[in-house]
């Protein structure tokens, strides 16, 4: 059987970057040990890592929920050998006090080179 696929359409990882549906993190991972260019998705940005005023009043910022988030992504790493996506979770700290878990995939795939890049993800965003 000899079929032509013909492509209607297609959406590349710069274009989701540009788009804001990806956020590029990958100077801040590359800070902390990642060698991969890394990003994550805007609904995980907007859920999780931009603390609203209130939590930070209480001590939260981007870059320490960020570390958070990077540091269990290379343990979940270190702990998952030959695969290319991961899955774990995070604790972050709600306005109420109490605690998040939510869950998280790290997956590393073919970038717009297919160069290995690796996108930080909630489930809803796979």
């Amino acid at each position: 059987m000899d079929e032509e696929w013909v492509l209607i359409s297609s959406y590349s990882r710069n274009e989701a970057i540009a788009d804001g549906v990806l956020i590029d993190i990958t100077a801040l991972a590359s800070q902390r040990g990642f060698r991969l260019p890394t990003a994550v998705t805007a609904t995980l940005l907007g859920r999780y890592l931009e603390p609203s005023e209130k939590l930070k009043n209480m001590g939260q910022s981007f870059e320490g929920r960020l570390h958070d988030l990077l540091w269990m992504t290379y343990l979940a790493a270190q702990n998952s050998k030959d695969c290319d996506r991961v899955y774990f979770e995070v604790l972050f700290l709600n306005e109420s006090g109490g605690y998040d878990r939510p869950s998280i995939i790290a997956h590393v795939g073919p970038g717009d080179g297919r160069e290995p890049v690796m996108t930080i993800m909630l489930p809803e965003d796979d």
